[in-house]
């Protein structure tokens, strides 16, 4: 391959957390369609297997991103791969909608242990190897609910906004460092998140299928679900060096839904 045909992310090691599907599958594409080596993270072997298959160079490492020394133990691992990390997506989430006072406060810990505190310990563990090099990118998969707010998720909501503060502050921390990071808030995307949605919806409310997915899709002006690679679009324009004065943004993936 000829340098002027080589990808933007040439021999890049990228590291994606919730690799193995939906929107953190789609990241993975993107990265890799570019030239980057390519690490997924994730709790599920099996599904991080089948998609590696579907990559040039990737390696599925099985990893909870709660437990700091899995974390630490994981990145090791991926850097003996493919060398120190360059990007790190913090893609790895989850959601479940409950009113206020039925969200007990384990609900809670738990919101902020896998959308906080998980992408906490990944920063952690690639950032010395970052400032050693005076380059990095660090891209967190927030939510527009790291923007807004919306009914019964309250917990989801606060654990996303504190990831949207955490990534305000660490990019000002690291604005002369070489380092970058932002977030991507995408609306309802079309991901098993988006389906426990509308199923919880059906049954709690006894609409139909269309029903459910009509209600989360009003919340988008263009009145449809985003789809996973819209979203992995914006990291990879995040990746790219010429985009290094970005950093401390939140890019809304969401139709209009947040301007």
């Amino acid at each position: 391959m000829s340098e002027k045909n080589q990808g933007k992310l040439q021999g890049k090691h990228a590291v994606v957390t919730g690799g193995g599907r939906g929107i953190g599958a789609a990241i993975a594409d993107a990265l890799a369609a570019e030239g980057a080596n390519v690490t997924l993270l994730g709790r599920n072997m099996d599904v991080l297997k089948a998609k590696a298959e579907t990559l040039p160079q990737a390696t599925p490492l099985a990893c909870d991103v709660t437990d700091r020394a899995a974390v630490e133990a994981v990145f090791a691992e991926a850097r003996e791969n493919y060398g120190s990390v360059d990007i790190l997506v913090n893609n790895a989430g989850a959601a479940h909608p409950a009113p206020f006072m039925k969200t007990s406060p384990d609900d809670l810990q738990a919101m902020l242990d896998v959308n906080l505190k998980g992408p906490w310990h990944c920063i952690q563990a690639v950032l010395p190897d970052m400032l050693e090099k005076d380059s990095g990118r660090i891209i967190n998969i927030a939510s527009t609910a790291a923007l807004i707010g919306y009914k019964y998720v309250t917990a989801y909501s606060a654990a996303k906004h504190a990831v949207q503060g955490m990534t305000r502050s660490l990019a000002l921390e690291l604005a002369n460092k070489g380092v970058t990071v932002n977030s991507v808030c995408p609306g309802f995307t079309e991901t098993d998140i988006a389906f426990d949605a509308i199923d919880n919806i059906m049954s709690k409310t006894g609409r139909s299928r269309e029903q459910a997915i009509a209600e989360l899709a009003k919340h988008n002006p263009q009145k449809r679900f985003i789809q996973p690679e819209e979203v992995a679009s914006a990291v990879l324009w995040l990746c790219e060096d010429v985009n290094r004065s970005m950093t401390g943004q939140a890019i809304s993936v969401a139709g209009g839904e947040v301007m």
